[in-house]
């Protein structure tokens, strides 16, 4: 099997997945995301890698975000939103995070592939992703990719999708590019 042929695949089992999400619990996150004071992300792992792509591009579009376990994190409180990127939705240390979050009052947002899990069972949504993951045997999804792949790239998109869209409700994406640009870092 030749690169271009495993690209063509791994494209082939995003649009798959992608044609399964549901466009209302995409929305209820946007919803939840422009009602939010702050937020927060949290992975672990991958996931958290591709979680933390949309805790950038959110700050990028003027959004306060953070990223869960960072040094300048500040406590989370009522009126935020924590997302968690979870295949599994449960994954010791984010249940155990999802669980504060819900003491402390903020709104809790999952994407799993797994709704019923005990992450699933706190939130307040749920963005269902079906993908292969390495802790899910879901049956029906096959993937040529390692690991949990798929769950991890569909992080990413959503991410960058629900970004993408939120910045397009109130004028053109070159003058939100502009705006992006201003809050770019510099140090680089």
């Amino acid at each position: 099997m030749s690169v271009k042929q495993i690209l063509a695949d791994v494209t082939d089992e995003l649009r798959a997945c992608f044609t399964g999400l549901k466009e209302e619990e995409l929305q209820d996150l946007e919803k939840a995301i422009l009602a939010a004071r702050r937020v927060f992300v949290a992975g672990a792992g991958r996931s958290l890698l591709m979680i933390r792509g949309m805790a950038m591009r959110l700050m990028h579009m003027g959004f306060t975000a953070y990223v869960v376990g960072e040094t300048v994190t500040p406590a989370i409180e009522p009126g935020d939103l924590l997302i968690i990127a979870s295949g599994s939705g449960s994954t010791g240390t984010l249940v155990e995070i999802a669980r504060r979050c819900r003491k402390a009052g903020a709104e809790l947002a999952l994407i799993t592939t797994r709704p019923s899990s005990p992450i699933g069972e706190l939130a307040d949504l749920i963005v269902q992703v079906h993908a292969a993951t390495t802790k899910v045997e879901n049956g029906k999804e096959k993937t040529i990719q390692l690991g949990a792949n798929t769950f991890e790239q569909s992080v990413l998109l959503i991410g960058d999708s629900v970004v993408i869209d939120i910045a397009g409700r109130d004028g053109g994406l070159d003058a939100k590019n502009a705006e992006l640009m201003k809050r770019h870092a510099n140090l680089e």
